[in-house]
């Protein structure tokens, strides 16, 4: 069983919500990188997603391109992924999930990176460029390597979703707005309905991610959904003060558990 799965299957048997939080790998150091994921982890996190910087990160909004400018900068190469998740697997078995775009994972090569990315101990990858009618040949490889191809949904998916969502694994990313991720003070008004029109085409898990920056959006969605996934909220907070973003972790943890 993928611990993605394992995860999972222990927080719905003590009824609880996951906490997935997004951070950006190498920003500030791929030392600092592990570090951080083991610090969210004793914080509650229950997965966490890495994500490889890349200079046209299409859907990701000024946070989490600035956390990649910097971590470019710094010299991040993609290999230091499987790197960082080599480290990480030393001291903790947290399930991973990548974050990357898809022209990363071409110039690599698909059967290469996932080879490296299983090896390195990470059990899922989400690619937000890649579309439904490309993703087929990749899910199988994917599943081969024993990784699961994580699917996107967005609210406008409207008659895709039962498509998106067939023969999921792992679980369904949800995403809460069009655009790009970043911080929001509210959710569409009609985001339950979403949820469940999501939920209808599915038996995975279901995580909401894309600005959820609060505990009081936390609260808000939380009975929707089997997880919430915060990201930008998290990396801004973790490049002024890190004990920030930890408490923030903390908060919204404790929340998913009332």
């Amino acid at each position: 069983m993928n611990r993605i799965d394992e995860r999972f299957l222990e927080l719905r048997l003590k009824g609880k919500k996951a906490f997935i939080p997004f951070i950006t790998c190498g920003d500030p150091s791929i030392e600092e990188t592990k570090n951080i994921v083991l610090e969210l982890e004793k914080s509650g996190a229950d997965i966490i997603e890495l994500g490889v910087p890349f200079s046209d990160p299409l859907a990701d909004g000024p946070i989490i391109q600035d956390s990649y400018c910097r971590a470019l900068k710094n010299g991040f190469k993609v290999k230091d992924i499987f790197k960082c998740g080599r480290e990480i697997r030393k001291s903790s078995s947290i399930p991973l999930v990548i974050m990357i775009y898809y022209n990363l994972v071409y110039t690599i090569g698909v059967e290469k990176f996932l080879k490296e990315a299983s090896e390195s101990g990470f059990d899922g990858l989400i690619i937000p460029d890649i579309p439904l009618e490309e993703r087929g040949g990749l899910k199988e490889l994917c599943e081969k390597s024993g990784i699961y191809l994580i699917p996107l949904v967005a609210p406008t998916s409207n008659e895709r979703i039962a498509k998106i969502v067939n023969g999921a694994k792992g679980f369904v990313y949800c995403v809460s707005s069009n655009g790009t991720t970043g911080e929001r003070s509210r959710l569409r008004d009609d985001i339950v309905d979403y949820l469940h029109r999501v939920r209808g085409n599915t038996n995975a898990p279901i995580c909401l991610g894309f600005g959820i920056s609060s505990v009081d959006v936390v609260r808000e969605i939380r009975k929707f959904c089997d997880g919430v996934i915060v990201g930008s909220a998290i990396v801004r907070r973790i490049n002024s003060s890190k004990e920030d973003a930890i408490n923030l972790a903390k908060d919204i943890k404790s929340e998913l558990e009332d």
